[in-house]
């Protein structure tokens, strides 16, 4: 199997080229140096000339609060170029995988969000990927739609990397303790993705991928410190001050709560998704031997 994979250098798309020839995959990856997805034409003649048996877009605009004050931006990436790439897809007849957000939701849900709940996006990241979804469903039928939330590796900009940096520099931190959600690693998501192309079945549609354990901002932090620490990465913080939300103004609002229900994806495809804890000690572990 020959899969084309845009967004090759971010994290899923660097774990989905890392891993494919575990899988038995030829993975062929662009960025937007090498492909310009917003380039209609540009689209074509990529799929054209490469031929793949499928399409995984692991591109995305996800700077959130700056797509606040860059809708036009935003919206060319998650969406547009969505269109484009889908409908290349549907005139090649292959498959589309498609990787989405939590942040189609508004948050204000009590318990999980399944697939079919009401999307109502705060901000602008969240209506680009939802109208990216709604691209998607448009032009190509043959479609995997991954929603998924709070995305770490080793690879790229993140939470996880972003706490080891500050927990070296500061003794004292403070995180959002009222926002919950599910971390989940772009190593688990590109192994589900090459397993579910792997699948006899062809379920086609929307499904949601997040690992388990709901947590807090803050109880993730706390998290990242301890197993840190267990790896014997030296660390200067001692204290994190739990904050609320109005504590921590930003441009875009964040949903509070972004727990995803993964059984569709689950019993679907007869998977079993592993606990986040597993794979955060995972990508420590790669960062420190770096």
């Amino acid at each position: 199997m020959k899969v084309l994979i845009v967004g090759c250098y971010g994290q899923v798309g660097s774990e989905l080229m890392a891993l494919a020839s575990s899988y038995g995959v030829k993975a062929v990856g662009f960025d937007h140096d090498t492909l310009d997805i917003t380039d209609k034409a540009s689209v074509q003649a990529c799929m054209a000339r490469e031929q793949p048996d499928v399409l995984i877009n692991a591109a995305a605009y996800t700077a959130v609060d700056k797509a606040e004050s860059d809708k036009a931006n935003a919206f060319a990436v998650n969406a547009t170029a969505v269109g484009y790439l889908a409908a290349a897809c549907a005139s090649q007849g292959i498959p589309l995988v498609h990787i989405s957000t939590d942040y189609v939701f508004d948050g204000s849900k009590l318990g999980a969000y399944i697939e079919t709940d009401t999307i109502a996006p705060l901000g602008v990241y969240g209506a680009s990927k939802l109208a990216g979804e709604e691209a998607v469903r448009a032009f190509c039928d043959e479609h995997y739609i991954l929603r998924t939330s709070w995305v770490f590796s080793a690879h790229g900009n993140n939470f996880v990397k972003t706490m080891l940096r500050l927990g070296q520099e500061r003794d004292t931190l403070g995180v959002v303790a009222d926002q919950y959600g599910k971390p989940t690693s772009a190593r688990e998501i590109a192994s589900t993705i090459y397993a579910m192309l792997a699948s006899d079945k062809q379920a086609w549609g929307t499904y949601h991928i997040a690992q388990p354990e709901v947590t807090s901002w803050h109880g993730f932090a706390t998290v990242i410190f301890e197993e840190a620490a267990k790896q014997g990465v030296k660390l200067k913080v001692t204290t994190v001050n739990a904050l609320t939300t109005a504590d921590y103004p930003t441009p875009a609002k964040r949903p509070a709560n972004s727990e995803l229900n993964c059984n569709l994806l689950e019993t679907t495809f007869a998977t079993n998704i592993k606990p986040w804890r597993e794979s955060l000690a995972d990508a420590i572990g790669a960062l420190n031997h770096d």
